[in-house]
């Protein structure tokens, strides 16, 4: 409560009609009313709701269970208290899976309240995905319609010593042994309710619980799918999504106990499940982490959050075409790794790129008529940095890249045309790159973006220099007596640098008619 209400509101409203529907509610010891409100829906809608009293049982798994067992549709569906559906929800599923003869239909699902659900899935409409595909595995929730034959053919059911992720196991082999898997995505099914307490028996489980459930899931999958890129597929989620969870910024703040217990559990898994491709499949900021909780690194682990917490991403270190993420344990002999745990494998990091850029210093260098821009750039990014260079460019940077701040160029991209002096050397720390340019300004009326573009694994990167907090340069006027031009240096909207260029034109005088006009005693003009 008072969630509840609305979910069955939802669901006795649904347009496949009462006639179609049966509602099998569960109260699982309820102590907040919950019990009440179920059996006054049941008393509205005696032909449709059937209620189930029994004492609380720690999790979903047991009523879900008990609910199986006296369920009598061609099709189930699960859903939790605190959620609710379209109106239409049913009836579209129940219409899709006779159509195309599914055995288990998604239909699309959104958060609220700030609950986060991914999308990449509902793309659109599709009447055969597969779980091996880079989506479903992402969406394991039993909150789809199942076909019921197929539930009590392969006798399906959630497993009760699981608080947390109970429904994976279930929903994994359903998928597994489906005839057909189809997503309804242009409609929203399912809508998932975040409670505003946090209350959500997800929110709630600690780390060691949801690190020994992720683990049955994971050893119970196995059993279904054999080694290679199928379980690769399912697994990528467990170690990008739970297991990686587990490392986030309150690792540290874990005692020193339970902190080895989350790395002797995960390495457990990485030894048994996670793959070089699969491990190349993962961002490095994941890679990095799970490997140092698999070699048991405490120390290192913890520098790695904290630092990433407090300062963002390292730097890049590029060799020889290829980039690395300077953690804490890049080429540490005592450690061990190598550096391909450290290595960027196919990952796109405009974000990351963007927030190692600073600018340090800029100005104007005058000789006679010549006037050149001066600029100072950190980015974050050593070693092979000979490609790195600063460009003024007309025009503004694409949508695309205002969110990161930067944007992969497409292969075959090509660049503004190099002008001007510069020089880069490292930064005092050892840390980073500096860049020095001197760019010649041309006496014309234009607007440029400051932009730093690098090459990183492969890929050019363009990224626009932020001037948030850094003093401008004041105006300077150039080229002469004869024909004087104004440059300006200045933020846009978007707190990027900015020069700007144009004629240095005389002010606009007023009509000496006009200032006549307004002498005492004249006679204002009208207006037309």
């Amino acid at each position: 409560m008072p969630y509840l209400t609305e979910c069955l509101a939802s669901l006795v409203g649904q347009s496949i009609g009462p006639d179609r529907l049966e509602v099998v509610a569960v109260d699982d010891g309820s102590t907040d009313g919950s019990g009440a409100e179920l059996d006054r829906f049941a008393d509205l809608f005696p032909d449709t709701v059937t209620v189930i009293h029994q004492p609380n049982s720690g999790g979903p798994a047991a009523p879900s269970n008990r609910a199986l067992e006296v369920a009598t549709g061609r099709f189930v569906y699960f859903i939790g208290s605190d959620d609710h559906l379209g109106e239409e929800a049913l009836e579209r599923m129940v219409a899709c899976a006779d159509t195309n003869g599914s055995d288990v239909v998604i239909g699309r699902m959104v958060g609220t309240n700030g609950r986060y659900v991914r999308q990449s899935l509902y793309r659109a409409d599709d009447a055969d995905v597969s779980l091996y595909g880079p989506d479903l595995p992402f969406a394991l929730s039993n909150t789809k319609l199942f076909r019921r034959e197929l539930v009590e053919k392969y006798k399906l059911r959630f497993p009760e010593e699981l608080p947390v992720g109970s429904d994976q196991p279930f929903t994994i082999e359903a998928c597994v042994r489906a005839r057909r898997i189809s997503v309804l995505a242009g409609y929203i099914c399912y809508y998932a309710v975040k409670r505003g307490d946090a209350g959500n028996i997800t929110y709630r489980a600690d780390h060691l619980a949801r690190l020994r459930c992720t683990g049955e899931i994971m050893d119970r999958a196995a059993v279904l799918i054999e080694a290679g890129p199928k379980r690769d597929a399912v697994f990528k989620r467990h170690f990008s999504w739970e297991l990686s969870k587990l490392l986030q910024d309150d690792f540290p703040t874990l005692d020193a106990q339970t902190g080895r217990e989350v790395c002797d559990g995960i390495g457990r898994l990485a030894d048994t499940y996670l793959t070089d491709p699969l491990a190349d499949s993962l961002t490095v900021r994941r890679r990095v982490r799970l490997r140092l909780a698999q070699r048991g690194a405490l120390d290192e682990l913890h520098r790695v959050v904290t630092e990433e917490a407090e300062r963002g991403a390292p730097p890049f270190h590029l060799e020889d075409g290829r980039a690395f993420a300077r953690y804490p344990g890049f080429r540490d002999a005592g450690l061990g790794l190598p550096d391909r745990c450290f290595e960027l494998v196919g990952e796109s990091v405009p974000g990351r790129l963007a927030d190692g850029t600073e600018l340090i210093d800029s100005g104007w260098v005058q000789d006679g008529d010549e006037l050149s821009f001066t600029v100072t750039v950190r980015i974050g990014v050593v070693g092979d940095t000979g490609s790195a260079v600063v460009r003024l460019v007309d025009g503004a940077m694409p949508g695309s890249a205002d969110k990161a701040g930067a944007r992969r160029l497409p292969a075959g991209k090509r660049l503004p045309p190099a002008c001007g002096e510069f020089r880069r050397e490292a930064s005092a720390d050892g840390g980073a790159t500096l860049l020095h340019a001197r760019v010649p300004l041309e006496p014309r009326e234009v607007t440029c973006g400051v932009r730093v573009y690098v090459d990183v694994a492969g890929s050019t990167y363009e990224i626009p220099v932020r001037a948030d907090g850094h003093p401008m340069p004041l105006a300077r006027r150039w080229h002469g007596a004869e024909e004087p031009y104004r440059a300006a240096a200045h933020r846009n909207t978007k707190g990027r640098m900015v020069i700007s260029t144009g004629p240095l034109r005389p002010p606009r005088t007023t009509p000496v008619s006009w200032l006549r006009s307004k002498l005492p005693g004249a006679e204002r003009p009208r207006r037309k």
